[in-house]
């Protein structure tokens, strides 16, 4: 994974994935090591699995659903990053496009990036910024 600051106002990230890195884990690491709260971003590109997951509304837990490995286009992923308990927390959903045309989407747990996957992150406004819910434990917009 490499980074370049695209514009400091807001903070602007174009975050480059390459072949073997792993993107829900990456993005993670990103949002540390550059302190942030209150982010969202977009991103396309292509993976060699992927792991994704639905929420179940009654227990407030995320389950698997599709565990795929094979070439797929990352047809669209968009997330955010909010702080729980003062770290950065990850939201993303993704949708994976086969070689069928096929499409498959949920709540990212895990993607290996084969060849790239271009993420454009930028910081939220303060007063745009989500807080963890109590009642839900997501993170919501909470003006």
């Amino acid at each position: 994974m490499r980074f370049t600051l695209l514009a400091t106002q807001p903070k602007t990230y174009a975050v480059i994935f390459e072949t073997g890195d792993e993107l829900a884990s990456g993005l993670s690491r990103f949002a540390t090591e550059q302190k942030l709260a209150g982010s969202s971003f977009k991103a396309i590109g292509a993976v060699s699995s992927v792991k994704l997951a639905w929420l179940d509304w009654r227990t407030k837990q995320y389950h698997p659903s599709v565990d795929l490995n094979e070439q797929m286009e990352l047809v669209s992923l968009i997330g955010d990053v909010a702080l729980k308990d003062g770290k950065p927390q990850i939201h993303a959903h993704v949708v994976v496009a086969k070689s069928d045309g096929s499409a498959h989407g949920g709540h990212l747990l895990e993607a290996h990036i084969r060849p790239t996957c271009e993420v454009i992150l930028t910081e939220n406004p303060l007063h745009l910024r989500k807080q963890i819910d109590p009642a839900t434990g997501l993170a919501m917009i909470r003006p």
